[in-house]
């Protein structure tokens, strides 16, 4: 008898003929589509999304306002280019006005990855200098630069060593080191610096690095540093922005301003855009067309931006993040406390990672944490891969909308499967 096959297996099938292996997980969900916190696969079974994409959608999937804007721009054009539009004019000045200090002078592009790339490059025109102090522990993305500059050796296997003149310096844990981790950054200067730092390089907390916390005053300690080295302060906020930990930035907690700030993956909600915004002297010595490429500041990308930040403004989305972020911190506790594998809960807003053992010690901890996400997925919940150096911590980030009986669902049944 032979069984036929699910509309799943038929497009897993397309994907392993013609697909490079390496795009994404080895038994991936296959969405059909998404709606606010709840995903549809193309055989009709329904997941409540724990994953937010990959802290992308803060403001749920298929956002109404984003997705009007995103229809009314295609009908006008998707490409102009890098000329001068409406909307891209309209982005740069909202950015401007809700980011903190003199922060204004915007670049766009479609990935996190081409920010940073592009934050190194104007750090070292501007300064002249060659040297990026990034950390052990950091991602900045998978191009090549952005991996060059991040802190996770086995995103980089096979790569080879990567472009040179980076520093990687530990990155301090509120949960284990005392004081604001400054004096292990010197450290890593007076040994490995010659002396030409053109950044500091940082994300306000370790995304994929696990989601590592830095102690208070860390921010603030690197801001004085970066101005005693006469470098630049870049702040990858890629993941860490629009509500993610709490503010719409993070370094809004901290009271410092960056030379440069990186935004991407929530500022179109699911649209590609991203942004660097610099200050004004940082961007002095830049020419025209320097920092352009075929789709900087593309109309949806700018449309679909502009709508999340009205999403914000008139939605009440922060203060609903806060609520949700309390529920999951009050949930957590109790199933940390009642399960022995999960041996810290690290959370800042809705940014939150659950690292977990395993009671089998033959059994790698980061298998362990793979089995779990594939578990949690076989009772309708969604997260992505399993992240930290050791690839133990399960990552939780809902969107920041997401109606509070469905969190408390998809906790009972993260609690299920932890008690197995």
């Amino acid at each position: 008898m032979t069984t036929q096959m699910t509309a799943s297996d038929q497009v897993k099938a397309l994907d392993a003929q013609y697909l490079n292996p390496g795009v994404g997980p080895r038994d991936p969900l296959v969405w059909d589509r998404a709606q606010g916190s709840v995903i549809t696969d193309v055989d009709g079974r329904e997941y409540i999304d724990l994953a937010s994409g990959t802290l992308i959608t803060n403001l749920g999937h298929a956002h109404p306002r984003v997705v009007a804007a995103v229809a009314e721009a295609a009908a006008r054009s998707l490409a102009f280019y890098n000329c001068s539009h409406r909307d891209r004019a309209e982005l740069g000045r909202r950015l401007a006005a809700v980011l903190p200090g003199d922060l204004e002078r915007s670049a766009f592009f479609s990935s996190g990855s081409e920010a940073v790339d592009a934050a190194v490059r104007l750090a070292r025109l501007h300064t002249g200098r060659t040297e990026i102090v990034s950390f052990k522990g950091a991602f900045h993305g998978r191009s090549y630069l952005p991996l060059s500059v991040s802190g996770l050796s086995r995103l980089r296997t096979g790569a080879g060593l990567g472009v040179p003149g980076v520093i990687h310096a530990p990155y301090p844990d509120r949960t284990h080191d005392a004081g604001d981790g400054i004096d292990a950054i010197r450290d890593a200067l007076a040994s490995e610096s010659g002396g030409s730092v053109a950044a500091i390089l940082a994300e306000p907390y370790q995304g994929a690095g696990g989601v590592i916390i830095p102690p208070d005053g860390f921010l603030a300690g690197l801001r004085k540093l970066a101005d005693e080295l006469g470098a630049l302060l870049v702040v990858d906020e890629v993941q860490s922005s629009y509500g993610r930990t709490g503010p719409m930035f993070a370094t809004e907690a901290t009271g410092i301003v960056p030379d440069i700030v990186l935004l991407g993956k929530a500022m179109g909600n699911g649209y590609p855009v991203s942004a660097m915004v610099a200050k004004p002297a940082v961007c002095a010595q830049v020419q025209p067309e320097q920092f352009s490429s075929s789709h900087s500041g593309n109309p949806g990308g700018c449309a679909a931006a502009l709508a999340v930040l009205d999403a914000f403004a008139e939605e009440n989305v922060l203060a609903a993040g806060q609520t949700l972020a309390e529920l999951f911190a009050h949930r957590l506790t109790a199933i940390a406390e009642n399960h022995p594998q999960v041996t810290q809960v690290r959370q800042q807003g809705l940014a939150i990672g659950v690292e977990v053992r395993n009671q089998d010690p033959s059994v790698p901890a980061s298998d362990h944490a793979k089995h779990i996400v594939a578990e949690l997925r076989q009772h309708g919940v969604v997260l992505n891969s399993p992240i930290g150096r050791f690839g133990n911590v399960l990552r939780l980030a809902p969107a920041l909308t997401m109606p509070h009986d469905l969190a408390e669902r998809a906790l009972d049944c993260v609690a299920a499967v932890l008690a197995n």
